[in-house]
């Protein structure tokens, strides 16, 4: 218990979080020919050794928690993002080589304002399946529309249901949806306004942001969550520290007097 409260102290956290942030610097220099070309030892050293910190913790965490340790869904994040830079990087496997940027994801465990993000992300996702399902159905919709409507004058924009999908997705996104995509299929149909302005009104301002909002909502419970755990551990440990003090006392009102 002592050593997993030693790694999970404040000093501790922010020092792996230095560490992180340094090797992720450290990993954009092996991509400079020109910065491996002058310290490239160097650097390859540097990686290493902010490799060992990162199996050190893991170490100190397992021993101080054992299999509690995998208990916890960061922890488990944490000991595969480790794992995965521990494999060799041989030939069939130089993908990994490229993995081992992703131990700059290791911030999101250590600064709890992303670690909220992400759990609030992570509880939106039955939400928003629903609300993805929507979308799908609009789409699948405005597909075979746009199809029957535009494909002959515009085969390469809304020639299939694929080419169609793909347009409404970039007109939803607005890039370059009025002078790229609208405006010149308006010189052909004079009405297609009529079709294209409810569609980015549902799925732009409507649907999207009802996806934030869910987002919004599920970081907010999950930032009530987190508070709600500060809470109960900190009662935890004033209740236990009571009874300690309890102990002391009847001990030494029962002790031996002169």
């Amino acid at each position: 218990m002592r050593v997993a409260r030693f790694v999970e102290r404040p000093a501790v956290q922010h020092f792996i979080l230095g560490v992180i942030l340094f090797n992720a610097v450290i990993l954009g220099l092996e991509t400079s020919e020109s910065a491996m070309a002058v310290a490239g030892p160097l650097i390859l050293f540097l990686d290493w050794a902010c490799l060992t910190v990162f199996v050190v913790e893991i170490a100190l965490k397992l021993f101080g928690r054992g299999f509690d340790f995998f208990r916890r869904g960061w922890n488990i994040f944490d000991f595969v993002i480790v794992g995965i830079a521990l494999v060799p990087a041989t030939q069939s496997l130089s993908v990994l080589r490229a993995l081992r940027i992703l131990r700059l994801l290791r911030v999101v465990s250590v600064a709890p304002s992303l670690r909220r993000v992400v759990e609030g992300l992570v509880n939106a996702l039955p939400g928003m399946g629903s609300v993805f399902l929507l979308m799908g159905a609009i789409f699948y919709i405005g597909s075979v529309m746009a199809t029957k409507l535009f494909g002959a004058a515009f085969p390469e924009w809304f020639g299939s249901l694929g080419r169609s999908g793909y347009s409404l997705f970039q007109i939803m996104t607005l890039e370059s949806w009025s002078m790229g995509i609208v405006r010149p299929v308006m010189e052909v149909y004079t009405y297609a306004w009529l079709f294209f302005v409810p569609f980015i009104m549902i799925t732009t301002f409507a649907v999207v942001n009802l996806l934030v909002g869910l987002i919004v909502n599920s970081m907010q419970d999950a930032h009530h969550e987190e508070s709600n755990e500060k809470t109960d551990t900190y009662r935890d440990e004033v209740l236990l520290r009571l009874a300690h003090l309890e102990t002391l006392i009847k001990a030494q009102n029962g002790g031996p007097r002169p």
